[in-house]
């Protein structure tokens, strides 16, 4: 079925934030993209733009998530066939719903999740036909990494939700070890327990691919991003950083080999 050939690939990339604009300005200024505000609702939402290419969106924290004291945050959209039954398998396997599936016209049906170890994420099916899937390109997001408890589980359920694989797993000493996942040729991130030393809750986080992970880190401190990780090669060569955003939102940006 065509709709089964897109199932896993990740198609969206949301912050939700206290302060809209001030995100706005930032990212523009850290990432270099464009903005432009979605008209196809009187929704406050605006959408990421690489060049052309919406690629996410932002938008204030909702009343619901702020009365549940969600942080400003990023949330990643992964397609499946159909919502509802992947809300009935999330829920079967031990994860649990946060938004229930909705549908949004011309757009699509979606559900916010939260995995069996706690970490957030979305599903969604879309209203419109995807281009073809394409290796990632300056300005889009290139990995996703998931923080947990029990890695192990964690790809169980993730691989029997979205059809992921097992593309290499490797050791990374004290860090533990290190499982990357993805679907046909590609590689989407990885998945690995959280050290003690980490003071964070189980999470997903998204990195963006920029043309130098080092400026960009250095154009984030200068607007106010606190730094946590980096900037720091990755094995292969590929150079990263790890921060959060003036409003608390975590991210990362990546660059690849020169």
């Amino acid at each position: 079925m065509p709709e089964q050939a897109n199932r896993g690939r990740f198609v969206w990339h949301e912050l939700m934030t206290s302060d809209p604009a001030a995100a706005q300005e930032f990212y523009k200024r850290v990432v270099g993209w464009d903005t432009q505000k979605w008209d196809n609702s009187n929704a406050d939402y605006t959408m990421w733009m690489a060049g052309p290419v919406p690629v996410g969106g932002v938008m204030p924290i909702t009343p619901d998530a702020k009365a549940m004291g969600a942080p400003p945050s990023w949330l990643a959209y992964v397609e499946v066939p159909n919502v509802d039954d992947t809300v009935e398998e999330t829920t079967r396997r031990g994860g649990s719903v946060i938004v229930p599936a909705q549908s949004v016209p011309d757009v699509g049906r979606f559900a916010i999740l939260r995995d069996p170890q706690g970490a957030v994420f979305a599903a969604i099916t879309n209203a419109n036909p995807l281009g073809d899937e394409t290796d990632p390109a300056p300005r889009t997001f290139s990995w996703h990494e998931l923080m947990t408890t029990d890695y192990k589980a964690a790809a169980d359920f993730y691989n029997a939700i979205f059809g992921w694989d097992k593309k290499s797993e490797f050791d990374m000493g004290d860090m533990g070890m290190y499982y990357m996942f993805g679907r046909d040729r590609f590689t989407y991130g990885g998945m690995m327990n959280k050290p003690q030393h980490v003071e964070a809750p189980i999470h997903w986080l998204h990195y963006v691919q920029v043309e130098s992970a080092d400026a960009a880190a250095e154009r984030a401190t200068s607007a106010g991003a606190k730094l946590l990780v980096g900037p720091m090669d990755v094995p292969g060569g590929d150079r990263i950083a790890v921060l959060i955003d003036p409003q608390g939102a975590g991210f990362a940006v990546h660059s690849k080999k020169q």
